[in-house]
């Protein structure tokens, strides 16, 4: 594979069959021009508790602080998404004035455990919801043709794995979402009742409704066909 050969990459991208070896080669792509590490998925930009992660290449340090202290919802990557269509860099930020500064402090955080620079790839989907790739590194990311290069693999990760991720799994619970539960968001996609659900998982049929109700409600959905239509428009369940 040539240096900026997105074809290629592409190519190899679409031979793999899980996300985690779609992480490894986005990794080996991307760790040779200074970049260490990244993540992809899907925000709701009007309500972050709709996030999906398909990938997270972070360090652990990272992301139990990320994670634990609720940056989410004040990450200004993602806040950036609500206006910013293009890819941007960390440095494309602090020169808008308009950055909060909780805003300031994220990017300082992410300073000071060593990174210099980040690119953020927007893959903007339906109405409030945006897919991204972030990516950080220690060295700036200044060669227009690399940002180009970077983009392309980029959107090229993001709308395979999130292919993947329903059969294989999320990098972390998506929409905090427990196995049950989803396993439950299935059987229901596939016209299953509750008791049919209650039979397919060993469970009383209340604790098969219970895992249904508790779908919904992180769904933030109203009925079970709204449901299944928004956890299969995140990529959750396979339909």
């Amino acid at each position: 594979m040539s240096q900026y050969d997105a074809s290629a990459f592409n190519t190899e991208l679409r031979r793999l069959g899980s996300p985690a070896a779609c992480a490894s080669l986005f990794r080996a792509a991307i760790q040779p021009h200074g970049l260490d590490t990244f993540a992809c998925g899907e925000v709701d930009l009007a309500d972050r508790d709709r996030t999906v992660f398909y990938i997270i290449d972070w360090p652990d340090a990272w992301t139990r602080f990320y994670v634990g202290t609720g940056m989410i919802d004040r990450d200004p990557l993602v806040d950036a998404l609500a206006t910013r269509r293009e890819p941007f860099t960390w440095a494309d930020l602090r020169a808008d004035r308009a950055l909060a500064r909780a805003g300031g402090a994220a990017l300082d955080a992410a300073a000071a455990a060593g990174w210099v620079d980040g690119l953020v790839v927007p893959l903007p989907t339906v109405g409030t919801r945006a897919g991204l790739v972030s990516m950080v590194g220690h060295r700036e990311i200044a060669d227009p043709a690399l940002r180009a290069y970077l983009c392309l693999i980029a959107t090229c990760l993001q709308s395979y794995v999130r292919t993947l991720v329903a059969k294989h799994g999320f990098a972390m619970p998506p929409m905090g979402l427990t196995e049950r539960e989803i396993a439950s968001l299935r059987l229901v996609a596939r016209g299953k009742s509750d008791a049919a659900i209650a039979s397919e998982l060993g469970v009383a049929v209340s604790t098969a409704h219970e895992f249904v109700e508790k779908a919904k409600r992180r769904l933030k959905a109203r009925t079970r066909a709204e449901m299944v239509a928004t956890a299969a428009s995140f990529g959750i369940i396979d339909i």
